[in-house]
């Protein structure tokens, strides 16, 4: 399986995974809390230059962002057609500065950094009885790990489907998207089982 990680030494690469975490949500609050298009716009400007950082080409970065910008586009326009262009303008820069700062963390910090930092930040809810920390860890890894497959998946079926002449519809590739990954999501629900990784569990 693919991964979104990207080696590296920029800033951000050397930044503890849970000060991006933090500054990851602290950012998005800040984000929710203005509405002036003046500090939206610098806030997306210096993301994207952030972004750029990574080391990635841009042809590589763009193709990372562009199924989330699809659907930052379409809540946009919706915006616009019941409101003013500025008014639609603040939830676009506000997405798309979530959307860059987040790519930025996911790309600089490893799936076991992830897990290890999920796991230990949840670990205080556990006296709940609620939840399990390492059930949490493991199951944010486990989709930072399936969103590239799925995504590479889909491309798959789809040149799969114009090589064939078949009219691409989201219909006809969703179906065959889904199977493949309920399968792939069985077998490593019984990969985990016979490891025994979820021990915990009665």
């Amino acid at each position: 399986m693919q991964s979104l990680y990207v080696e590296g030494s920029s800033v951000m690469h050397r930044l503890s995974p849970r000060l991006k975490l933090l500054s990851l949500t602290t950012f998005g609050i800040v984000l929710f809390i203005t509405d002036n298009l003046v500090l939206l716009s610098i806030a997306a400007l210096m993301t994207a230059v952030v972004y750029r950082m990574v080391g990635l080409p841009l042809g590589e970065a763009l193709r990372r962002l562009r199924p989330v910008f699809l659907t930052i586009a379409v809540v946009a326009l919706f915006n616009l057609i019941f409101n003013p262009w500025q008014q639609a303008l603040v939830p676009l820069l506000r997405l798309t500065a979530l959307m860059l700062l987040a790519a930025t963390v996911t790309a600089t910090t490893s799936i076991t950094e992830f897990i290890d930092e999920v796991t230990a930040l949840a670990r205080p809810l556990e006296r709940t009885g609620l939840v399990q920390a390492d059930d949490i860890g493991l199951a944010l890894g486990l989709v930072l790990r399936f969103v590239p497959e799925i995504v590479e998946r889909y491309q798959a079926i789809r040149e799969a489907h114009r090589a064939r002449g078949l009219k691409v519809r989201p219909t006809s590739l969703l179906a065959p998207l889904i199977i493949l990954t309920l399968r792939d999501a069985d077998n490593i629900a019984a990969a985990i089982d016979a490891r025994g990784i979820r021990r915990h569990v009665s």
